[in-house]
């Protein structure tokens, strides 16, 4: 029986990839939302672009200066999901201070040489996003800290505990000691490239009202052989974890929206 139901969902996936579509132009952006046959409740799809702003969590503050895309398409009640090709894209941003200003091991750079110490946080989702029409956003990340000398598995934040991002273009209501900071509505018109695109462009959207645990997985091998666990460094020097009120994201966003029988008709 276990073996036959097995093989039915392996013949459901193999049937799924074998009938899904991509979309036709001029609307190649949004390969990422489910064609009708990966997804018939599929009502609109959408791609938002993170274009600019910071994340700040605990002590360190990390500009967004490399794009980060999240597309998909979502269903009448919101409900957003996406293919092989959708989700949130995976786009290093250059952390300051580097690993030394991670963990202040300063005999590191002695070690390594400088060169070596650049540190990038790359964020990947941890679990379902919210529909970019409905404001608040919501958004479950965790953010993984990039450098060989880390280990590969040192993360801030997982699929069990994210860090919970409640993306307005409003007015927040942070527990002190942050203040209410307020973001800006985009602005909207239609994609004169694509029929049926509405685009809403440069509006920041801003949360300084989310938490953030402390780091996991940060492993520092010494002499290739002996691993140590630097978790302890890493918060210490980070101020993780982060109570909510003390953590800051502003950013500023593009989205497109279009229904999808337009690239899937």
């Amino acid at each position: 029986m276990v073996a036959l139901v097995a093989i039915s969902a392996a013949l459901t996936i193999v049937a799924a990839g074998a009938f899904a579509r991509t979309p036709n132009p001029p609307y190649g952006a949004f390969a990422g939302c489910p064609s009708p046959e990966e997804n018939p409740a599929i009502e609109e799809c959408f791609t938002s672009t993170i274009k600019g702003g910071h994340f700040q969590m605990g002590s360190k503050n990390v500009p967004i200066e490399n794009p980060i895309t999240l597309s998909g398409g979502y269903d009448f009640n919101g409900t957003v999901s996406f293919n092989g090709k959708g989700g949130l894209t995976k786009a290093k941003q250059k952390v300051p201070g580097g690993v030394i200003g991670l963990t202040g091991l300063t005999w590191l750079a002695e070690l390594l040489g400088s060169n070596a110490l650049t540190l990038y946080a790359t964020t990947e989702l941890a679990g379902t996003p919210g529909s970019p029409v409905n404001v608040p956003v919501t958004l479950p990340i965790k953010v993984h800290l990039e450098n060989p000398v880390l280990g590969p598995n040192c993360y801030v934040g997982s699929t069990s505990n994210p860090i919970k991002l409640s993306l307005t273009t409003g007015t927040t209501s942070p527990p002190p000691p942050n203040k209410p900071i307020t973001g800006v509505f985009p602005t909207f018109k239609l994609d004169e490239g694509r029929p049926g695109v509405l685009l809403a462009e440069n509006g920041t959207f801003v949360d300084n009202s989310f938490s953030a645990p402390g780091a996991s997985g940060c492993v520092l091998t010494l002499f290739g052989f002996i691993p140590i666990s630097i978790n302890g460094l890493v918060n210490s020097q980070s101020g993780l974890p982060a109570a909510a009120g003390t953590n800051e994201t502003v950013q500023t966003i593009d989205t497109a929206l279009v229904p999808s029988f337009l690239p899937y008709p």
